[in-house]
């Protein structure tokens, strides 16, 4: 299985008495979920399933790529991230699954996933980490395929 994380792209702070979730992105927040989008659209394999958090930041990131998308509450930003595995369906799911939300969850499921030392790692706005599950002499593995950022592209 192939798990595609994408971190919202730069988005606006909040405005006294906003709310976190209703945070749009900035022009340079646009222009990151551009460049990744154009990527993602060259390398996501067929079928892929597109979970987006219900955060407006989210939501604008994921209409970059022009997919259909589904949003879930398990990815909002008070989530964890043995919510965001189970709504992925790590490592059982049969197509590739690509999830656009939040630090720290991205990174402390990334951190989780890899076996890090540490229980969270950092994961810059707009990137992407993509992950693949395997199974070598009958252990399973996790193997991290690439990270692209919105300036390496």
């Amino acid at each position: 299985m192939d798990l595609i994380l994408w971190r919202h792209a730069e988005a606006h702070e909040a405005a006294d008495g906003e709310d976190d979730m209703s945070r749009s992105l900035t022009p340079r927040g646009e222009r990151q979920a551009a460049r990744i989008a154009h990527w993602l659209e060259r390398q996501l394999p067929e079928g892929t399933r597109i979970i987006c958090s219900p955060a407006r930041r989210t939501e604008q990131t994921a209409m970059a790529l022009g997919r259909k998308y589904k949003l879930s509450a398990a990815l909002a930003p008070q989530s964890s991230a043995e919510m965001l595995l189970a709504t992925a369906q790590w490592p059982q799911s049969k197509n590739a699954v690509l999830v656009i939300g939040h630090q720290p969850i991205l990174g402390e499921a990334i951190a989780q996933l890899l076996e890090f030392q540490k229980q969270e790692c950092a994961v810059k706005k707009g990137a992407v980490w993509w992950l693949r599950s395997r199974s070598r002499l009958e252990t399973n593995q996790t193997v991290l395929v690439t990270v692209q950022t919105p300036e390496m592209l």
